[in-house]
């Protein structure tokens, strides 16, 4: 894509709160003014029902070559239950269009919503950055005697060399952009001493490019304790695809729940998809109460990586006076609706 006005984003509400929450949160970007304009598709469950289409067969190509950034909502029903479009549409988008740098910013915007006993929001303020293409989620392996007392499973962790080392370096990169000084790489080396050897060995290697990024390693279980018993001594944690998603799940409960977790699936310089982590929740699913700042916070995350910083920190702004005067959604003490919520940040943008 070129550096033209309007950037053009590509909108996926999703399945069950995905749709709610994604409204309010094209609603907020829009009072933004940045200059954008947003394409709904409607890929997901009710589409794959209708008509089988989960992906049409141009689908990927066609993003990359017509949209700057992909707006992505929750993905999931219980009408489905292989879930079948969820993993075409959802890790399509990753592996197909090579989004290998998962990006988690965890920030606690308010003491209100820090569950750590003596501890408050400024201690919580890092980002984790996972490798989202390799790993045991690329689904190599096998069932054999299926069904059998002797059935056996497999599964594969598959690593690169070249996935391993441009994750990692886009964690020193990313943490020299937004002036972070040190960069943890977490793994199991001392059990998975092969797929993990190599993430230590190319770790040791670009560290020695970065002489002004202080480097560290833990392993993934004591990585956990460490981010409940002192979190603020993290800036950037890189990791693989598995341990990656297990601690970003941590790391929201730390940030007042997956209701308030932005993410990004980037790829440098080619159409990267923004999604808010939490699931399609479907029972609370057309009951407006669904929280929609995690929604909200990736928009603005998305306005940031298409160059509209000024339009994004409106938005964070935003997000952080609601969550301060509690015109938020019940799961963080408010009581506004899901639209409710959403208009009250969006009118605080407009000012």
């Amino acid at each position: 894509m070129t550096d033209s006005f309007p950037k053009r984003i590509a909108v996926v509400p999703g399945d069950g709160i995905g749709k709610e929450v994604i409204a309010q949160a094209v609603s907020v970007a829009k009072a933004s003014k940045a200059k954008v304009e947003f394409v709904e598709f409607d890929w997901s469950a009710d589409r794959y029902l209708r008509d089988g289409t989960t992906i049409p067969a141009d689908g990927f190509a066609m993003l990359s070559r017509d949209f700057d950034a992909i707006f992505v909502g929750a993905l999931g029903d219980p009408r489905v239950p292989s879930n079948i479009h969820a993993k075409d549409i959802l890790l399509g988008m990753r592996f197909k269009m090579d989004l290998y740098a998962n990006v988690r910013p965890v920030k606690c915007l308010d003491d209100s919503l820090c569950p750590l006993k003596n501890a408050t929001a400024t201690s919580i303020d890092f980002v984790v950055v996972r490798e989202n293409t390799e790993g045991a989620y690329v689904d190599v392996g096998g069932v054999f005697k299926q069904g059998t007392p002797d059935e056996i499973a497999v599964q594969e962790d598959v690593n690169t060399r070249k996935g391993v080392e441009r994750v990692i370096r886009y964690a020193f990169d990313y943490a020299r952009k937004i002036g972070r000084k040190k960069v943890l790489m977490t793994d199991k080396s001392n059990v998975m001493t092969y797929a993990h050897g190599l993430w230590q060995r190319v770790f040791e290697e670009v560290c020695a490019e970065y002489g002004d990024i202080q480097s560290s390693h833990m392993y993934v279980d004591a990585l956990c304790m460490h981010m409940v018993r002192d979190p603020s001594q993290f800036d950037v944690i890189v990791t693989n695809n598995m341990f990656g998603d297990i601690i970003t799940d941590l790391a929201a409960a730390l940030q007042g729940g997956l209701g308030m977790a932005a993410s990004g699936n980037i790829h440098p310089g080619k159409t990267s998809m923004f999604e808010p982590v939490h699931g399609s929740a479907p029972p609370f699913a057309g009951k407006n109460i669904a929280n929609p700042m995690g929604a909200i916070l990736t928009a603005a995350m998305m306005l940031d990586h298409l160059g509209f910083s000024a339009e994004a920190k409106k938005i964070n702004e935003a997000v952080v006076a609601a969550v301060r005067q509690k015109k938020t959604t019940q799961d963080i003490g408010g009581a506004l609706g899901t639209r409710e919520c959403g208009d009250w940040i969006a009118a605080r943008v407009v000012g």
